[in-house]
């Protein structure tokens, strides 16, 4: 049960829009706006992210959100488990690996951690992409729990991830309004 009387994640956006407007906006540049990656690979991202934080709300619904892009759920769960035998592109593992570290341990991100990833064959703007999901969902899981909220159905979330991959994030959240 949330600890506010907000239920879920739209309630307070729109509830609030002066603090959240510049958010939902930040979140749909982030996940669909220009990128080195598909908007299926962010939302794995974003789902991985959410599994090392134990954020099960932020967890259901980016995994939903990917498995409605055509991201095989099995991906993520083999990309927890382990990322060095995931069935991913070689490419990928520094790219999970530096948002590993971003999450857990991020005094301990180096210069070499970048330099893997651009070794792998991605650009800059990759790096920077890789980073700003990322942060997005290390913030976006500490909000969520923070209020309480528990991961939505699973009709819920299917019906949400269809709405996100149609609309946008922008879109939805300021619909809740």
């Amino acid at each position: 049960m949330p600890y506010l009387p907000q239920q879920n994640l739209m309630e307070v956006f729109s509830q609030n829009p002066k603090r959240y407007s510049p958010l939902t906006q930040f979140s749909q540049n982030v996940m669909r706006g220009e990128s080195a990656f598909t908007a299926g690979e962010r939302e794995l991202i974003a789902a991985y992210v959410s599994s090392l934080n134990a954020c099960n709300y932020c967890f259901g619904s980016h995994k939903a959100i990917a498995a409605d892009l055509n991201v095989d759920p099995q991906l993520l769960e083999a990309i927890i488990n382990d990322i060095s035998t995931a069935p991913i592109e070689e490419r990928f593992r520094p790219v999970f690996a530096l948002v590993q570290k971003l999450t857990q341990t991020p005094s301990k991100t180096t210069q070499a951690d970048i330099d893997a990833v651009l070794a792998a064959g991605w650009d800059q703007q990759a790096v920077e992409d890789a980073i700003a999901v990322c942060s997005l969902f290390n913030f976006m899981n500490r909000l969520v729990d923070g209020f309480g909220f528990e991961s939505p159905g699973q009709e819920q979330l299917m019906g949400m991830a269809k709405m996100i991959n149609t609309q946008g994030y922008q879109a939805v959240i300021q619909s809740a309004r």
